[in-house]
């Protein structure tokens, strides 16, 4: 299982030894990917340095990453700052993800713009945006979830809501097929 949450591409993609003696190393998101599509289970998780991010710099538009995630990254900056709050809706109450919530949601003050790929499943939405896509690469399971998990955009009205856990462990079991 890999999640992965506000840490950009160039985290990956540069190795000390590359940077410092010029040898070479595998792609490691292709490694990711590679991952994935044989049975495994990776996730997204929101932020200024996740998807796109602050002025584009995450990078992980046209990745190898990418190729595995639910949606599609935009190629500069994504970040949807709602100082207002944003209160996400359930779109599938059935998906296993969501069992056993409360159906009231807490507010969220962010998240970033993607567009989910076509046989992907938005569970989650902030109007006409999601907050959680899940589907199927290869043989494993993925999922995009856009805001964050702590603060600035996952405030304390989410980390101290009684779904919060729940989320998480519902994410990283239907993420490991079970």
């Amino acid at each position: 299982m890999i999640l992965v949450s506000d840490v950009g591409s160039n985290t990956f993609y540069f190795h000390p030894e590359m940077l410092k003696q010029g040898i070479r190393h595998p792609n490691r998101l292709a490694l990711i990917r590679d991952y994935v599509a044989a049975g495994g289970g990776m996730a997204m998780i929101g932020g200024w340095m996740s998807f796109a991010g602050m002025d584009g710099r995450a990078k992980y538009h046209g990745s190898a990453l990418e190729e595995a995630l639910t949606v599609e990254c935009l190629p500069y900056d994504d970040r949807m700052e709602r100082p207002e709050g944003c209160i996400p809706q359930p779109v599938d109450l059935e998906h296993p993800i969501l069992k056993g919530l409360p159906k009231e949601w807490p507010y969220f003050l962010g998240y970033n713009k993607v567009i989910p790929k076509m046989g992907s499943t938005p569970v989650l939405m902030f109007e006409k945006d999601p907050l959680l896509v899940v589907g199927h690469y290869g043989k494993g399971r993925s999922a995009a979830f856009t805001s964050d998990c702590a603060p600035h955009w996952g405030p304390a009205a989410f980390m101290d809501w009684p779904g919060y856990a729940p989320l998480w462990g519902n994410l990283v079991n239907w993420l490991a097929g079970r």
